[in-house]
């Protein structure tokens, strides 16, 4: 079943937290001349109109993205971050949303690679618009990320960044992710693998961080966002976290920094909170 479509939900809170860890890890890459690539498992549409029908449907960038927009006292990695939505939309006006791909272009110098997994049909074909007249430089693939990602590892320029973002649509999807990271890891246990992974009240979902700090890497860093204490029915999104393997060691010290301002800005309810682990050895 391939029924999830991200532009329903593009720019919300967890589109937030993950955007803006993924642009860290980005601006960390390029401060080496050495090429890499950017392996993206479940790349989405690309971009998204926020005036769309899907968009407007639940308006959920109304609590992400667009609580951010005006605001002038943003720290330095969310004004970084909020930059980069910027450079997407013009005369000030937010309406258009980057997904991870467009992101992951911008940062790209000649000598580094792009690499797009998307197997929803239709958002294919509007990220193959995008971004499938790159050249080698970026490439986009009808087919499923977390079976083909070990066939990439690892690149020639011994450097990879690695997006695993799935829907979690399907229950499988967390199974997947453990075992598609460890299959990774056995490959290429120098790259950066960055999952995002929701918040929902249900084991599968709850129990994944822990299937993730067992896995054999000795450096990781697991942050999460709660922007609402969980529903009374138990149903809905309430936060997401990014679980990164071998992560910038910066990137600690960034979060500690930015974390209660962003849970702060994006909180719904006085049960908002942040979640900040990390292991290094």
């Amino acid at each position: 079943m391939l029924s999830y479509r991200h532009s329903y939900h593009a720019g919300n809170h967890a589109d937030v937290l993950k955007h803006l860890v993924l642009v860290q890890l980005l601006r960390y890459m390029t401060q080496k001349d050495k090429p890499f690539w950017v392996i993206d498992t479940h790349a989405g549409a690309g971009m998204y109109a926020l005036d769309s029908e899907h968009a407007t449907k639940l308006s959920e960038y109304e609590g992400g993205i667009a609580r951010l927009w005006a605001r002038n006292d943003l720290p330095p990695a969310v004004a970084d971050y909020v930059a980069e939505v910027r450079a997407l939309n013009t005369n000030d006006r937010l309406q258009t949303y980057p997904g991870s791909p467009w992101l992951a272009q911008r940062s790209l110098r000649e000598q580094d690679r792009l690499r797009l997994f998307e197997l929803h049909s239709t958002d294919h074909r509007t990220l193959a618009s995008y971004f499938g007249h790159s050249g080698k430089q970026a490439i986009v693939y009808a087919d499923d990320g977390f079976a083909t990602l070990k066939a990439l590892l690892p690149p020639p320029s011994k450097r990879a960044l690695v997006l695993i973002d799935p829907s979690y649509e399907l229950r499988e999807d967390y199974g997947r992710v453990a075992t598609t990271l460890k299959e990774a890891l056995e490959r290429f246990s120098t790259g950066t693998y960055a999952v995002w992974h929701p918040m929902l009240p249900k084991p599968e979902a709850r129990f994944l961080p822990q299937k993730l700090r067992a896995l054999k890497c000795d450096n990781w860093l697991h942050v999460t966002l709660s922007v609402r204490g969980p529903t009374s029915d138990g149903f809905g999104m309430h936060g997401s976290g990014m679980f990164v393997i071998n992560p910038p060691w910066t990137l600690t010290a960034t979060l500690k920094q930015v974390m209660p301002w962003l849970t702060k800005a994006l909180a719904e309810d006085a049960s908002a909170d942040f979640t900040l682990d990390a292991q290094a050895k």
